[in-house]
């Protein structure tokens, strides 16, 4: 994709996860009183409401729960880069991340595909996890 894409607006819940992208490293959330891995970053975990939270690190690979690929853009930044593909992805450690599927075969994506996390720099420092298929 292109550098013209919008940067990360990050906020307190965000930060840390955004600091971690700019490394080249995915972060979840982890539920200290229950166990639960979530994403995306918010203070309050999604299964019991604790806010003892901390962050973990992804090992980065998962499956293609579903994908579409968008011919007709929502905004014109991303219209330049149309078609694209996107896709809930399952992590291995549980949480579902909504990202790109990125990488010279994307368009040949399917269901249960194993991928694994890549970075996309949006200048300024700024990386965006996306998704490339894993070679079988």
């Amino acid at each position: 994709m292109q550098m013209s894409l919008p940067q990360p607006e990050p906020n307190a819940d965000s930060l840390p996860y955004w600091q971690a992208a700019r490394e080249g490293r995915l972060l979840v959330r982890r539920c200290t009183a229950c166990g639960e891995r979530h994403f995306m970053p918010r203070h309050l975990c999604p299964s019991c409401w604790s806010d003892r939270l901390e962050w973990v690190e992804s090992e980065g690979t998962g499956r293609v729960e579903s994908y579409s690929i968008v011919h007709r853009a929502p905004t014109a930044a991303f219209a330049a880069v149309a078609p694209y593909v996107i896709a809930l992805i399952d992590l291995d450690e549980g949480p579902r991340v909504f990202a790109n599927v990125v990488g010279d075969d994307a368009f040949e994506v399917a269901i249960g595909d194993r991928v694994r996390v890549t970075f996309e720099d949006r200048g300024n420092g700024a990386m965006i996890p996306q998704f490339a298929r894993v070679k079988r």
